[in-house]
């Protein structure tokens, strides 16, 4: 989890670098796998049946099914989504609205429609890490980081070959003490590797969050605290003082953007959120002090649960325990989090090349304690509301990203269903 160090590419990177190599790698995995890398719909009449007639390019309609709207909680039987070029159309009762003639047709009837789900922290540093976080649900999302910015060239990908990647918040490289082979990632970092003292002047903080957004980031990631997924660091150890992450938020501030901080201890958290953080990452000692100054200013919480539960799994003793001890107090504390309103956001902290459900974080979160709906919304409404995208993503309305899952069962009465969506469906394709 949080991985920051990965091989650096040959050659000097630019953003123009960047997005020509996005496109070029999306043309090689289109060309890999033509038939889910297709912008337009299958024929119609196939094994999600059709009119028997040519489909029209840019239509699905996804019909039979129960629809969720985690916005308002209303569930429709037998409800009909109408996506057009990417978008949703209409969404109702099959008997109320109009289906156009000629459009492919999925199938819903005994499945659960609900909007794609959001990632709010995850890092992706591959296409096949992109495609598999969107075949397991997540159709947006927001990167926590990757170390040569390959987050922006996802990005990019997805915009123009959707079905390949998730629509993403990229946060190119993380704003660290220790910069490691990071410093290779563009020219204007590498002056850091010298600094006796890593990256802690004022100067040298700014000077990494401006070399992010001059490469086209949309958010910054920084910690506070030292990592829980290396048994040699202590999470608990503090890295930055509430002066640097001010320095940090400032600099992101000035351009419009937001930080995201990875953080463990009481004290680390509350330094972040009096900082000006945008939303606060892990928080397993977050206490009821820090949460109430997040309310207040409504910065979001994002507890990685997924990430927890992983170290308790580990083979090595040390992120073993550490992980069985970690598990229950963030349950506890994202109980608190939501019976005190502050905003919660689901995210995986998924990391090399091991891409977790998003919908095992909602299951998580259900089982921390959250209502059902309440647990959704923290990968719908909630996630969409952190990244800005609250007017396109997190439900199937007329005028939302025509992006949707099918679920084999209630996820309202069994949160588990999330893990595995029966189909997935990424701006009107299926994938």
């Amino acid at each position: 989890m949080c991985v920051e160090a990965i091989p650096p590419p040959p050659g000097r990177l630019t953003r123009r670098g960047v997005l020509a190599g996005a496109a070029a790698l999306a043309g090689t995995v289109a060309a890999a796998g033509p038939a889910a890398a297709s912008a337009g719909p299958a024929p119609a009449g196939g094994r999600h049946g059709g009119s028997g007639s040519p489909a029209r390019q840019g239509y699905l309609v996804i019909r039979g099914g129960t629809l969720l709207d985690p916005a308002t909680g209303e569930v429709t039987e037998d409800a009909v989504v109408v996506i057009e070029d990417g978008t949703v159309r209409a969404a109702g009762r099959r008997d109320r609205v109009a289906v156009p003639r000629g459009v492919e047709v999925l199938d819903a009837h005994g499945r659960w429609v609900l909007p794609g789900l959001v990632d709010a922290h995850i890092h992706l540093s591959t296409a096949a890490e992109a495609r598999d976080a969107v075949r397991k649900g997540a159709t947006s999302a927001r990167s926590g980081s990757t170390a040569f910015y390959q987050d922006i060239a996802v990005r990019e990908l997805a915009r123009h070959s959707p079905a390949l990647a998730p629509r993403l918040k990229a946060a190119g490289v993380f704003v660290t003490p220790d910069l490691g082979d990071t410093v290779l990632a563009d020219p204007d970092l590498t002056p850091l590797a010298r600094l006796k003292d890593g990256v802690r002047s004022a100067e040298a903080l700014r000077r990494v969050v401006e070399v992010n957004l001059d490469r086209g980031a949309d958010v910054i990631k920084t910690r506070v605290n030292e990592r829980a997924g290396l048994p040699e660091q202590d999470p608990l150890a503090q890295v930055y003082s509430r002066e640097q992450l001010a320095e940090i938020v400032t600099a992101a501030r000035r351009r419009g953007k937001g930080v995201l901080c990875h953080s463990y201890s009481e004290r680390g958290c509350h330094d972040a959120v009096t900082a000006g953080i945008r939303s606060l990452e892990h928080g397993a000692f977050v206490g009821e002090h820090t949460l109430r100054e997040m309310r207040r200013r409504g910065t979001f919480f994002t507890p990685t649960l997924t990430a927890i539960a992983g170290l308790a799994e580990s083979s090595d003793p040390v992120l073993a325990e550490r992980g069985r001890a970690y598990l229950p107090v963030l349950k506890r504390a994202v109980l608190a989090a939501h019976e005190l309103g502050v905003p919660l956001a689901a995210g995986t902290d998924s990391s090399g090349g091991a891409v977790d459900p998003i919908g095992g974080e909602v299951a998580l979160m259900r089982a921390a304690g959250l209502p059902a709906l309440d647990a959704i919304r923290t990968a719908t409404t909630g996630a969409a509301r952190l990244l800005g995208l609250e007017r396109s993503v997190g439900r199937l309305a007329r005028g939302y990203a025509g992006d949707a899952i099918l679920l084999s069962g209630d996820p309202l009465a069994d949160a588990g269903v999330l893990k595995q969506p029966v189909e997935v469906v990424r701006a009107g394709v299926l994938t």
